[in-house]
């Protein structure tokens, strides 16, 4: 149970900074540059994806 958690945590984080890197590149790409707002889109993009990870993990364990 708690290794299906972890694995659960990982992809998310891992989709939230994928999902943040595409987002970013696509609202600054032409204004900021690609490749900073890709970075800047990846270190933006965990911080709401973490913790909607974290509260859908606990709302479903509780389930």
């Amino acid at each position: 149970m708690i290794t299906t958690l972890l694995i659960a945590l990982v992809a998310g984080i891992i989709a939230s900074v994928i999902g943040g890197a595409i987002g970013g590149i696509i609202v600054g790409g032409k204004d900021l540059g690609y490749e900073i707002a890709g970075m800047m889109g990846g270190f933006y993009g965990p911080v709401a994806g973490i913790a909607g990870v974290i509260i859908g993990l606990a709302v479903v364990s509780i389930i």
